[in-house]
């Protein structure tokens, strides 16, 4: 299935069934295992689901930004965003739940009151990238499915949804990563055939020189892209892969 740039109405629904399916793993750990360390480094993983949801509340922001046109920062600052979730990190799992749950909520609510109308109004995310507002949906897609792998689970990006994985290679290789300077001209291919170039704009020194060529699942691309894949099952024909740039 190929999705346009934005889909609205698919990511709404896709941001309320990842969030279900990640309640659903963090249910079954316990106290102990919220301060186990998850696969973020130095991040337990409290850290991991205090951030999932302050996230959601600071998306919610900016779809009220978006909503009412009255500027609405995601966070108050980036001090208080660090100390939210170092004290939101230690708590035990009844309380991390009850705030997912709640923050999931008022997120939900953002989305559903945000009118059609409004959907092309950009705001400013906190790394000051503009994003339009009919694409905060897609935004916390990433965070709670990549985060979901990063508790540590036994959720893994070969279990991510084809759907969000076609959304995610979109974004990385459209707009992420379209012309960024630390990254090489690339060409990744998918094991069904499809295609995408992404990477440093092909200028220079270099103008004219073929891209880089990746071949694997597109799950496994986006596990590379993402950093949460060291790219072992992709095939870069005799090159080396370069590092790709944090996310």
């Amino acid at each position: 299935m190929t999705l346009t740039p934005s889909d609205f109405p698919h990511d709404v629904a896709a941001v309320r069934e990842a969030t279900d399916r990640l309640l659903v793993s963090v249910s079954k750990l316990d106290d102990a295992a919220i301060g186990e360390p998850s696969l973020l480094p130095g991040w337990t993983r409290g850290h991991v689901l205090a951030h999932l949801a302050r996230n959601a509340d600071a998306l919610g922001n900016l779809l009220t930004w978006a909503r009412t046109g009255v500027r609405t920062p995601m966070y108050a600052s980036a001090e208080v965003r660090g100390r939210d979730i170092e004290r939101g990190a230690g708590r035990p799992l009844a309380a991390q739940l009850e705030d997912l749950r709640e923050t999931a909520a008022r997120f939900d609510a953002a989305m559903e009151a945000l009118p059609e109308e409004r959907w092309a109004f950009e705001v400013e995310m906190r790394n000051g990238v503009v994003e339009r507002a009919d694409r905060l949906p897609l935004r916390r897609l990433t965070e709670l499915e990549l985060h979901h792998v990063d508790l540590g689970v036994g959720h893994t990006v070969d279990q991510l949804s084809p759907a969000f994985v076609d959304r995610e290679l979109y974004f990385l290789c459209s707009v992420k990563f379209a012309g960024h300077p630390e990254l090489p001209p690339l060409e990744l291919r998918a094991d069904d055939g499809r295609r995408w170039r992404t990477g440093r704009a092909d200028t220079g020194p270099e103008a004219g020189a073929a891209p880089l060529v990746v071949t694997g699942s597109a799950a496994a691309l986006v596990g590379w892209l993402t950093g949460r894949g060291d790219g072992g099952k992709l095939d870069s024909h005799g090159s080396g892969l370069p590092a790709v740039p944090p996310l």
